[in-house]
């Protein structure tokens, strides 16, 4: 075999067990820590990573409460053949109930509250960056992944400290926010 490929029969390359080698290629044969700085670097590196990945997470939990928020707030239609909210008041002299809206109590709409099974509508100020940031998040992801796959410890130990030190600081932002 050569220029570094195994074939699963083999398996000379590919390390089954943990491993502490200073020397483990990260990514690519280019990042090859060779010296304790390096290595070091590299770990860093990866907490960095790990936790800006953290931080996606919680900023795409953010931008979903606020994009349902927005949706909630726009959901007024106007309801055809109902009396003005001032005429029922003034026709029943028992109404208790009082709504006080930023139009005035002259409104004929009514809030729609929920989807049906289809969803929510295609946005195009919402959906394209919902698609790049979940794309980029995978990306992220993918490559903390292949981090880890090198079975390299420190790099192992790199990644669990991001995500610890990145949901430290914005874990209460990635809250999931029910739909």
């Amino acid at each position: 075999m050569g220029s570094g490929t195994s074939s699963g029969a083999s398996g000379h390359n590919m390390m089954a067990v943990f491993q502490n080698s200073m020397t483990t290629s990260l990514f690519s044969a280019a990042w090859t820590p060779h010296s304790t700085g390096a290595y070091a670097g590299t770990c860093i590196f990866l907490i960095v990573f790990s936790a800006i990945l953290r931080g996606l997470l919680a900023l795409r939990n953010w931008l979903e409460y606020r994009w349902i928020d927005a949706e909630m707030k726009r959901r007024y239609v106007v309801v055809a053949g109902r009396g003005t909210l001032a005429e029922r008041v003034s026709n029943d002299s028992l109404a208790k109930p009082m709504v006080l809206s930023s139009s005035g109590v002259e409104e004929n709409v009514m809030v729609v509250q929920k989807h049906g099974a289809e969803g929510r509508p295609f946005r195009l100020s919402v959906d394209p960056i919902r698609a790049v940031l979940d794309t980029v998040i995978a990306g992220v992801g993918y490559l903390l992944m292949l981090a880890v796959m090198t079975m390299n410890v420190g790099y192992f130990i790199s990644v669990l400290g991001g995500v610890f030190i990145g949901s430290l600081i914005c874990g209460r932002y990635a809250t999931y926010f029910g739909h």
